[in-house]
């Protein structure tokens, strides 16, 4: 027996901004790979050591590479989660909040390489929050709707 699945207009439009953050976690990796290489770090080694770090700036820059893509992976199960969930009933509040988190991901790998790390919220935290926040509540309330 066959079933049928009918999705929302526009529900495309968040798998394609799900596919943007994909895209972002790849761009994350060549960010990475560049810094590692610089710093000399070699596989399967995860961060510098704090010796390496202070004595090579490449090191401690390879560090914050490596925090702000493992930051983003930590992230991407409740954003796949949330937007898929959203997309059911509001595919086009999905697709921005999921488009405009992807985005501050990339803000916050920038920050976070510069030369203050510190800056890594300052360069989109406040978007992510946002849309991250945005994500939760309106796939809180689709799920809600749906088990009514």
């Amino acid at each position: 027996m066959a079933t049928h699945i009918v999705l929302p207009a526009g529900f495309g439009y968040a798998l394609a901004a799900l596919i943007s953050a994909v895209w972002v976690v790849v761009w994350q990796v060549m960010v990475v790979n560049g810094h590692r290489e610089r710093a000399g770090i070699k596989h399967p080694q995860l961060y510098a050591e704090k010796a390496e770090v202070s004595v090579s700036r490449e090191a401690f820059k390879f560090n914050c590479a490596q925090r702000a893509h493992q930051s983003t992976l930590e992230q991407m199960p409740s954003i796949i989660v949330t937007t898929l969930i959203s997309a059911l009933r509001y595919p086009n509040v999905a697709a921005i909040a999921c488009g405009a988190w992807t985005v501050s991901r990339v803000l916050y790998t920038f920050g976070y390489t510069s030369e203050a790390p510190e800056k890594r919220n300052t360069y989109g935290g406040l978007l992510g929050l946002l849309s991250f926040m945005t994500l939760l509540l309106s796939s809180t309330y689709t799920a809600s709707q749906l088990v009514k």
